[in-house]
C-alpha cells in the first residue's frame, strides 16, 4: 500500500473526499463507540449515489462486513469493503437532525459554547455536500459505520451499546471514482444523554486491484456488479 493521506476527523467533525478508482480508505475508531455517519456517490456523476436496499437485497444481508459492496443506484459497485475488524453497521437508522439533537442532549448553542457547540449529523452532512454542489435534496441514504442496530420481535429499532471498540477499523476498496462524505457524530438512537462524539482517523492509500477479490467474488450479484462498474471505464 502506498499512503497518500492520513487525517483525524474530530468528534462531531465532518469531511469528504474523492477516493479514486484503486484506491482504498480506511476509517478507524480511535476511543471506542465511535459512528460515522457516512454517503457514497458517483464523482463524475453525482445523480449516481448509494442505495442501500439495493446493496442489502442483492446480497442477500442485513448487515455489511468485509465481502461486501456498497452499491449505487445504478447496479455499480461504489465501495467494497475489503477489511472489517467491527463486523457489524447499521444501514437503517439514518441520521440525526437539529431538533433530535437540541431534545436529547439540550441546546448546546455557539453562543456560550463556542466550537464545542452541540452539531447534529444532517447538518454536518449538508456542509459537506454544498462544496461538491448538492443540497438537501441530495442528503438520502446514510451508511452508520460501527453502529449496531438490532430489530426486536416487536418491530422496534433497538441500540446495541459498545459494538465498536478502540482501534476498530472498516477499509472501503473504490473500484471507481467515488465521492465520500462523512460526519462523526452520535448515532441518532444512541440513548446515552452526553453529547459526546467521539473522533475517527481516515487512512487514504493505493493498493492493487487484487484486494476486491474477496468482495467480488462472494456472490454472483457481485460479479455483474464489478462487471457493471469496469464497464463504466472502458
Amino acid at each position: 500500500m502506498d499512503l497518500l493521506l492520513e487525517e483525524t476527523v474530530p468528534g462531531g467533525g465532518h469531511a469528504s473526499l474523492i477516493v479514486k478508482r484503486g484506491q482504498t480508505l480506511r476509517v478507524t475508531d480511535l476511543r471506542g463507540g465511535a459512528n460515522v455517519s457516512l454517503m457514497l456517490f458517483n464523482a463524475a456523476e453525482k445523480s449516481e449515489r448509494l442505495n442501500l436496499p439495493d446493496t442489502l437485497k442483492c446480497q442477500h444481508t442485513a448487515k455489511l462486513t468485509v465481502g461486501h459492496c456498497l452499491y449505487s443506484d445504478m447496479g455499480r459497485v461504489l465501495a467494497a469493503i475489503v477489511a472489517d475488524t467491527c463486523g457489524w453497521h447499521d444501514s437503517i437508522g439514518g441520521v440525526s437532525n437539529a431538533n433530535e439533537v437540541n431534545e436529547k442532549y439540550g441546546a448546546g448553542r455557539y453562543q456560550e459554547l463556542r466550537n464545542g457547540f452541540y452539531r447534529n449529523g444532517a447538518d454536518n452532512m449538508l456542509v459537506e455536500m454544498g462544496k461538491w454542489n448538492l443540497g438537501l435534496s441530495d442528503l438520502l441514504m446514510t451508511l452508520n459505520l460501527f453502529s449496531r442496530i438490532d430489530v426486536t420481535d416487536a418491530g422496534a429499532l433497538s441500540f446495541v451499546a459498545g459494538n465498536s471498540k478502540a482501534g476498530d477499523y472498516v477499509e472501503f476498496y473504490a473500484p471507481m471514482n467515488t465521492l465520500v462524505v462523512l460526519t462523526a457524530i452520535q448515532h441518532p438512537l444512541d440513548p446515552s444523554p452526553e453529547y459526546a462524539p467521539k473522533p475517527v482517523k481516515l487512512t487514504l492509500a493505493s493498493t492493487d486491484s487484487q484486494i476486491a477479490e474477496i468482495c467480488r467474488t462472494s456472490c454472483e450479484e457481485n460479479v455483474r456488479g464489478f462487471i457493471n462498474t469496469d464497464r463504466f471505464f472502458l
